[in-house]
């Protein structure tokens, strides 16, 4: 429960912190944040310090003309806020004439979809940010009764961080890209700080805290072997021998809360059978590799599994459905599927040589050959060229090339 004077000064102080903050770097994602919302609520979502604050203020002076309502939930003031008192925020918004609601963090709340459908129902706009996966769930799109629109924003882009330091695009600024990371604060300020601070408000915030969870130290010695095995596959067993807890379903819960903050995602083997795929280790990628490194030093020099980490990354920004592929002990590194069809096959290679050449690209026909697929890709760090064989194309691109729109 909080008071209604507490909610207000919240609000207050809040709305001008947004509004007079610096517009900042636009971000590409602007041009697709819909407006009017047509009884739809709007969610964006995303890792912490990503800039949704910055996206958002964009999207106020844009769209925004009418008077709103901005609360960001994740307050100290705010910890005692129940579901009844929304109806706080119904008085304040009838006293200023608001029918706008901007909530960041809303799903700290529990039965807020309750809410927000109601406003909805009563025609209010209603723009939601956050930092919890979960706010793209299927559960919430019945909660909601499908009235929502929802986007994810990642940190920047390899466009976005080219823009963003004014560089051109290159195999060199690729490289740049590979090691700093797309965080926009880090790479103004180039402080490792910012990563260390970010990870442990993930942990100890979003997880810890959230969930209950008392060991800590497991929840950190977990991130760091997600860290070290980035592009690994991995297993629930395995972990539990590296971490030291008693149960794999410990684990799982471990996975599913770092993938819900965005830290992590897991990606499965591709099969028609959703039980092979639950049962086959899956491969993990981290969601920045300069916040990996700032855990895990010594993965510094490791540069294919960073373009690798790099190009899950940028798919994903793609709203595509990711799986490997592994039959027959031929691997391909991305099955890229759209709206249940498979629509490319990627192999990603730093360095295409005499000594790894055939194992690349046999493992991407064979995946070719499965999906009766004719061409398929490989990504490499500076190389180009045509592959032929067997009536199938493969194109060698660089990764720069691959990135760009």
């Amino acid at each position: 429960m909080v008071k209604k004077s507490t909610l207000q000064e919240v609000i207050t102080f809040q709305t001008n912190k947004i509004e007079n903050s610096d517009l900042g770097f636009q971000r590409e994602l602007i041009d697709e944040l819909k407006y009017p919302l047509d009884s739809f609520a709007l969610i964006i979502s995303g890792i912490r310090r990503c800039g949704k604050s910055t996206l958002l203020h964009q999207y106020i002076v844009a769209h925004v003309k009418e008077t709103y309502i901005y609360l960001n939930f994740d307050s100290a003031k705010l910890y005692t806020f129940e579901l009844e008192d929304f109806e706080l925020i119904d008085e304040i918004a009838n006293e200023i004439e608001a029918n706008f609601l901007i909530f960041d963090e809303i799903q700290i709340i529990e039965g807020w979809e309750l809410y927000v459908r109601q406003k909805l129902d009563e025609g209010f706009n209603v723009v939601i940010t956050g930092s919890d996966a979960s706010l793209l769930s299927k559960e919430l799109g019945t909660k909601l009764t499908g009235r929502h629109i929802t986007k994810e924003l990642f940190p920047f882009s390899y466009k976005e961080f080219c823009d963003f330091k004014k560089i051109e695009t290159s195999s060199d600024s690729f490289t740049l890209f590979l090691n700093q990371g797309g965080f926009p604060l880090f790479l103004k300020l180039n402080d490792i700080d910012l990563h260390l601070a970010l990870i442990d408000d993930i942990i100890h915030r979003d997880i810890a805290v959230r969930y209950g969870i008392r060991d800590v130290k497991s929840l950190k010695h977990l991130l760091i072997f997600l860290a070290t095995n980035v592009a690994n596959l991995i297993s629930a067993t395995k972990i539990k021998q590296y971490i030291s807890v008693k149960s794999t379903a410990t684990v799982l819960e471990y996975l599913n809360y770092f993938e819900q903050s965005y830290l992590i995602q897991l990606m499965p083997k591709f099969s028609y059978s959703h039980k092979v795929q639950l049962v086959n280790p899956r491969k993990i990628y981290f969601i920045d590799n300069a916040l990996m490194q700032s855990i895990t030093p010594s993965f510094s020099k490791d540069m294919g599994r960073k373009l690798e980490n790099t190009v899950f990354w940028e798919l994903r920004r793609r709203n595509k459905t990711l799986y490997y592929f592994n039959e027959n002990s031929k691997e391909c590194d991305f099955v890229v599927c759209s709206n249940l069809e498979v629509e490319e096959v990627i192999q990603v290679c730093y360095d295409l040589n005499l000594d790894n050449q055939k194992r690349e690209i046999n493992g991407l026909l064979d995946a070719m050959n499965y999906f009766n697929l004719k061409t398929g890709t490989i990504i490499t760090m500076n190389q180009e060229d045509v592959i032929l064989q067997n009536g199938k194309r493969i194109t060698v691109i660089p990764a720069f090339k691959y990135f760009l729109p």
